[in-house]
């Protein structure tokens, strides 16, 4: 379906315009809770370290917060109320929708999928892998953070980043630069999404279920949604440079060796999530 030149770019204007500020609400949201969690962890050694076990005196910890004229106090547990809870949800449902939607637009419709000088295929074919390389990247991430590799961080970190590596390669040989890019970063946000839909908010209700029930929720449940949202915190670094990269096609995917270099930047990607986690 062929869209007119000025409907096309007033849709491109409103999707990204939208698509950047709910990944603002979502990125932000998920960072807001790494560092609270982080002060958190913090508080619990003091507390030990002073002999008041990991709760403190008080039997519980909390973190104080000053914002926007007022002052704020977080406390943590490991056992949800019945009360109203606050999910965090729709923002990762409406940045991977309208991401989708863009990448339909732009891509897709758009005729940036194909580089006969990379490889002579139909956009069609380029359209199929480049569906293909989103729904096996959520596969093959989602079994293997399952399987025993999951359990040993570094193992699961080198595996993992050669399979980026070897995505990277492959979409570059037969995608455009620019399309490779952009669904190698797509394929990041599919997985976070699908995170937080599928394993994190599945889980959380589990817990709450058991909650009503009058059973202890599995204290498993909530290790493994955590596990899920540490991982997005470092996907989303790379996923945001492979959506700027677009403005440096002689640096990026324009460049001889273009998947070495995703491949060095989504490394560079992990090390500053790993440095803002800490902050």
């Amino acid at each position: 379906m062929k869209i007119p030149p000025n409907v096309n770019e007033w849709l491109n204007l409103l999707f990204r315009w939208f698509h950047v500020f709910a990944a603002i609400l979502w990125v932000g949201s998920t960072y807001y809770f790494t560092w609270l969690d982080g002060r958190f962890q913090e508080e619990e050694r003091e507390a030990g370290k002073v002999g008041e076990g990991a709760a403190g005196e008080s039997g519980k910890v909390e973190v104080w917060m000053v914002h926007s004229g007022g002052f704020y106090v977080v406390e943590k547990r490991k056992t949800p109320s019945l009360r109203r809870l606050h999910w965090f949800r729709w923002e990762a449902m409406m940045t991977w929708l309208s991401g989708t939607l863009l990448l339909t637009l732009v891509y897709y419709m758009g005729g940036g999928m194909v580089d006969a000088d990379v490889r002579n295929i139909s956009v069609s074919t380029a359209v199929l892998f480049g569906v293909g390389l989103l729904v096996v990247g959520w596969v093959v991430y989602d079994l293997l953070v399952q399987s025993p590799l999951g359990r040993n961080e570094k193992a699961f970190a080198a595996v993992a980043y050669a399979l980026v590596v070897g995505a990277s390669y492959l979409s570059t040989h037969v995608l455009s630069g620019r399309a490779a890019y952009i669904h190698v970063g797509a394929a990041f946000g599919t997985i976070m999404a699908a995170n937080v839909w599928m394993r994190i908010l599945p889980a959380q209700r589990r817990m709450i279920a058991a909650v009503k029930e009058g059973r202890s929720p599995d204290p498993a449940e909530g290790a493994r949604a955590k596990l899920r949202s540490k991982h997005n915190t470092y996907m989303v670094v790379p996923l945001v440079f492979t959506m700027i990269s677009n403005h440096y096609p002689v640096s990026t995917y324009g460049h001889d060796y273009n998947w070495l270099v995703l491949s060095a930047l989504v490394l560079a990607g992990w090390a500053a999530a790993k440095i803002i986690r800490r902050a």
